[in-house]
């Protein structure tokens, strides 16, 4: 049976991806930071294995990784979503605001790989798709730090696809458009049918529209698809 580990993976994108290799029959484990009940009942509802991680941390994620494999027995497939967002000026992201956001979005999906990758090397066969967004192929006005921290994930993937492409492991990342998640929270009904407008397709994505491309690219029909930035935003942004 193939298994996937996930990263955050109780909620929004993450919980979408977790029902959706779940019901393809993948064995799930996921990690979260702090949403203990969602977690615990995405875990009864599709059968996964949650573990508590804060991916900013490296030694936290040496041991959550170890837990996984340990029940997971291996791990065949990486997904590193986990992420947070904030809008501001500028001038008033703080350090503590740009080391945190560089923490989770860009650090915390290299400690992940990091300590799943080399299970994945021995074996020769691996997939890792990393959760970047539209705003780092374009940039986002008030989320300078979220879109850098996401530029570099698409650097990653890129660089690290070439590397590990001769041991077998293809590595691909998605740009997610506007999502329907609790990130778009802090948003008026008028800004949100205004992002809508602006899509298009002419409606917002969903988490399940990004959870479908995650599959994909973990699937045999993306054995031969590496290095690639994928765009799930409903041509939002082009």
């Amino acid at each position: 049976m193939r298994t996937v580990l996930i990263t955050g993976g109780s909620r929004g994108i993450g919980a979408a991806a977790v029902r959706a290799f779940a019901r393809e029959g993948w064995r799930v484990a996921f990690l979260y930071r702090s949403s203990e009940n969602a977690a615990h009942a995405l875990a009864a509802e599709t059968g996964a294995c949650p573990i508590p991680c804060d991916v900013g941390d490296p030694a936290r994620v040496k041991e959550a990784c170890a837990l996984a494999v340990r029940q997971l027995g291996h791990i065949d497939a990486l997904i590193n979503n986990a992420g947070v967002a904030q809008q501001k000026l500028f001038t008033d992201i703080t350090d503590e605001d740009w080391q945190r956001m560089l923490a989770v979005n860009l650090s915390g999906a290299f400690y992940v790989t990091r300590a799943v990758l080399p299970g994945m090397i021995s074996r020769k066969s691996g997939r890792i798709v990393n959760v970047s967004s539209i705003w780092g192929r374009v940039g986002a006005s008030c989320e300078v730090h979220y879109s850098a921290a996401k530029a570099g994930l698409i650097g990653l993937t890129k660089a690290l696809a070439k590397e590990v492409g001769p041991s077998g492991v293809t590595v691909n990342c998605v740009c997610p458009g506007v999502i329907e998640t609790d990130m778009l929270d802090s948003f008026s009904q008028a800004d949100l049918e205004a992002l809508s407008d602006d899509t298009p397709l002419g409606r917002l994505g969903t988490p399940q529209d990004v959870a479908a491309c995650l599959l994909w690219l973990c699937g045999e029909g993306a054995a031969f698809v590496t290095g690639q930035t994928l765009g799930v935003d409903g041509g939002f942004g082009w």
